[in-house]
């Protein structure tokens, strides 16, 4: 199994906020990827090489990023003998290719056959979050059909359902189908879809027939991976792998919780996300 690390955003809301901030005590995160921030003691991207080493879940770690961050993780990558990275080419946001082109350039690059995890560079799970009983479970459904396919998810609340991709399942937890940011409303599910996803290597080749119907699309269609999960379930089956919840670093105040939770309240720092 392999492993792909979607890290080619520009972090334009994080960056807007730290370039705004006067107090001067976060200057040393400007022009810095947010998979590359500081998280406690380390580079918020460090903890899922450390997780994804130490379980044994992949052999080798992928890492897409662009031209304008490229120096900077090709530096990162120097420690660790698992980890490649990858330039999309592009240098700002209005370039931008879109996590699901991303996910396809590393496939065709690397060519991986294999089954894949796809990580968002910019989250890390809560301390229930474990790799090994992840893969178990990926395992399981893929025991009832080879091109079963895995996500996660976690309660949220009633407003919060406008922020995320939301899952409806069965009672199997198997996926009926993800609605898109609904209103609280339009669904009864407040199950979010966090960015990790395994997916079978079957299900990897329908990335070029996803991207073909979606050529002309504005890149809102194709940017977040959800989009390609969310025409997946129709077609492969999807599986669902629960969790507590999750820390998705996409602004300076969700940063700071983050950051504070990894300095004082981290329980196991070797075996968290293992």
């Amino acid at each position: 199994m392999k492993a792909v690390i979607l890290a080619a955003g520009y972090g334009t809301r994080l960056q807007r906020d730290v370039l705004a901030d006067t107090t001067g005590r976060f200057a040393h995160l400007a022009h810095v990827a947010k998979p590359l921030l500081p998280v406690g003691r380390c580079p918020l991207s460090s903890r899922w090489i450390h997780a994804l080493t130490v379980s044994g879940s992949v052999d080798t770690i992928y890492v897409v990023t662009n031209t304008l961050y490229l120096r900077a993780f090709e530096e990162w990558a120097t420690n660790f003998t698992n980890v490649q990275i990858l330039s999309d080419q592009t240098t700002s946001n209005d370039e931008r290719l879109g996590a699901v082109a991303c996910l396809q350039l590393a496939v065709k690059h690397f060519n991986i056959e294999d089954h894949v995890i796809v990580i968002g560079g910019d989250t890390l799970f809560k301390e229930d979050f474990s790799l090994r009983k992840v893969k178990e479970r990926f395992s399981d459904v893929q025991s009832k059909c080879e091109d079963s396919c895995l996500v996660l998810s976690y309660q949220c609340r009633d407003e919060e359902t406008q922020k995320y991709g939301i899952l409806e399942a069965d009672t199997d937890l198997r996926v009926l189908c993800m609605k898109e940011k609904p209103l609280p409303s339009e669904t009864k599910s407040r199950r979010a879809c966090p960015c990790f996803y395994m997916f079978s290597k079957r299900s990897l080749r329908l990335l070029d027939t996803f991207l073909e119907e979606k050529k002309d699309a504005p890149i809102t269609e194709k940017d977040a991976p959800g989009n390609f999960v969310s025409w997946l379930i129709p077609r492969k089956p999807v599986y669902i792998q629960e969790i507590s919840g999750r820390f998705d670093v996409g602004n300076l105040p969700s940063y700071v919780e983050c950051d504070l939770y990894f300095k004082e309240k981290l329980q196991d720092v070797e075996s968290y996300m293992v």
